[in-house]
């Protein structure tokens, strides 16, 4: 090849990657005129179970008909754990995550991702993970229509809130 084409391409390859840049600035740039008062802030809501919350994250942002689900865990009313293991806190957190979606709008079976985390504390890693996914995956399992599960991850952690076994974060689709 040439040293004319060789330059050619890298003169093609630079006008690309400029182009690319302004778009992508035209799209930075949109995304921080939405936090303007007169832009399409209104598509961004930051919705809280309890609207004096000082935690410093939202338990929901819904954006558009997107809904952001921040992590559940096994919490009881009183805000503790509950006690009896993992499928335990797994039933009482999928009982949490179910009135989450339905306060903002959707339900289970609207829910398109899920982030799992599995706590491993204490144990070997790998084989704590596996016993853990299984019996999450026992609960977890009997919330949707076989062959209507969301996307889904799950990854083993040392260490969750509270001492809690197991934490859920999820995207799901308002009605």
């Amino acid at each position: 090849m040439s040293s004319l084409s060789k330059r050619s391409i890298a003169i093609g390859l630079l006008i690309a990657v400029v182009a690319a840049g302004a778009s992508a600035a035209v799209t930075a740039a949109a995304v921080s005129d939405s936090d303007s008062d007169s832009g399409p802030a209104s598509t961004i809501e930051y919705l809280n179970a309890d609207p004096a919350t000082t935690s410093p994250f939202s338990d929901v942002v819904a954006v558009g008909s997107m809904l952001h689900l921040s992590g559940n865990l096994g919490l009881d009313a009183a805000g503790t754990i509950v006690p009896g293991g993992l499928k335990a806190e797994t039933t009482q957190m999928m009982a949490n995550l179910k009135a989450a979606l339905e306060r903002n709008g959707s339900s289970l079976d609207r829910v398109v991702g899920c982030e799992v985390m599995l706590s491993t504390a204490g144990a070997e890693m790998g084989k704590a993970f596996i016993d853990a996914r299984n019996a999450f995956n026992e609960v977890y399992s009997t919330y949707w229509k076989q062959g209507r599960f969301p996307a889904r991850h799950a990854f083993g952690v040392t260490g969750l809130y509270l001492g809690a076994l197991v934490e859920i974060a999820c995207d799901a689709v308002r009605a």
